[in-house]
């Protein structure tokens, strides 16, 4: 009898790391492209969308890439044509791969925002026989504009489905004990390299509109938990909690990271380290906005001593955190 069933894939288990997302190039028109797909998102912009239109597309998309594109060309990895975001994703990917049986669980990456799109990176691995995905949001603390758009855009992928895999999702794991631990040697490798002694760390994290919280966003609450017991698992230094990258005119969560600076040295402040503890990898907000504008805003307000602390990136404990996390997300056949 003859066999015409097509030759179909199967029984493979497929994880997903998806990060913010980075434009393609420093052009401005790439520029203008990943922002404006960024910045037409309704989780991340919470405003009458026809009102949004008009000032996105008038106003801001005009006028904001140049701006963004000098920020991206002081930090562009210019061997590896590609954002250190991109690059350490791909890391990530290539160094969590090593841990599993490739045979059997297939680790691919993609962008919230830019390439490769969550959508084509599902198809891929369904087409690779995965019937169970992990989608694994690289965000720690979880919120609407980080974690949920990465589950709306993934659910809008299986709309496209005839073949839907089944999902786990990994929500956040800003107390993953392994997660405070990794941040904890992070602050300890880079004081080990300082000749001068900070007066305080600053835990600067991305910020949202305090609207937002006001509507019930718990992404405040987790980035708080997070500071609290890298407190208490590292005790040598006081550890302020501050929030950065606010856009538009409305009130984000506070402190300010940026005003903060400004007013350190006055308060006797003068030698200060900063860890950003919500970007899994470093991307133009902490080598730039921190790194570069952040230390000249503190140094000219005052202060002596100014250093950041990279981010966990690939490192080898940040990825054993992933292979922690996606474990107890894996279905057990």
């Amino acid at each position: 009898m003859e066999n015409n069933h097509p030759s179909i894939n199967f029984g493979k288990t497929g994880v997903l790391l998806i990060n913010l997302g980075t434009p393609d190039s420093t052009s401005w028109l790439d520029i203008r492209k990943y922002l404006k797909e960024f910045l037409s998102d309704k989780r991340v912009i919470e405003v009458n969308p026809l009102i949004w239109k008009i000032i996105l597309n008038l106003f801001i998309l005009n006028l904001r890439p140049s701006k963004t594109a000098k920020a991206y060309k002081e930090i562009w990895m210019k061997k590896e044509n590609m954002s250190p975001l991109r690059h350490y994703t791909i890391m990530q990917k290539e160094k969590l791969s090593e841990k599993f049986d490739n045979d059997k669980v297939i680790i691919e990456y993609a962008m919230r925002y830019g390439n490769p799109s969550i959508k084509s990176k599902m198809k891929a691995l369904q087409q690779q026989g995965c019937e169970n995905i992990v989608i694994f949001p690289l965000y720690p603390q979880y919120a609407a504009a980080t974690t949920a758009t990465v589950c709306d855009e993934v659910y809008r992928s299986l709309m496209k489905m005839r073949w839907q895999p089944s999902l786990q999702i990994i929500p956040h794991y800003e107390s993953e004990p392994l997660y405070i631990n990794a941040l904890s040697n992070s602050i300890k490798k880079k004081i080990s390299t300082l000749n001068w002694k900070p007066d305080l760390i600053m835990a600067s994290y991305h910020g949202i509109p305090k609207t937002y919280f006001d509507k019930g966003d718990p992404y405040q609450c987790y980035c708080q938990k997070t500071s609290r017991l890298l407190s208490e698992n590292y005790t040598d230094y006081k550890i302020m909690t501050t929030f950065q990258s606010r856009f538009g005119p409305q009130e984000w969560l506070k402190p300010y990271t940026d005003k903060t600076l400004e007013n350190l040295p006055n308060e006797g402040v003068k030698n200060l380290l900063v860890i950003c503890p919500g970007f899994s990898s470093d991307c133009v907000e902490t080598l730039e906005e921190i790194s570069i504008q952040g230390k000249d805003s503190f140094l000219k307000a005052g202060g002596i001593n100014f250093d950041t602390i990279p981010c966990l990136n690939d490192n080898p404990d940040h990825i054993e955190l992933f292979k922690h996390l996606v474990d107890k997300y894996i279905v057990k056949n």
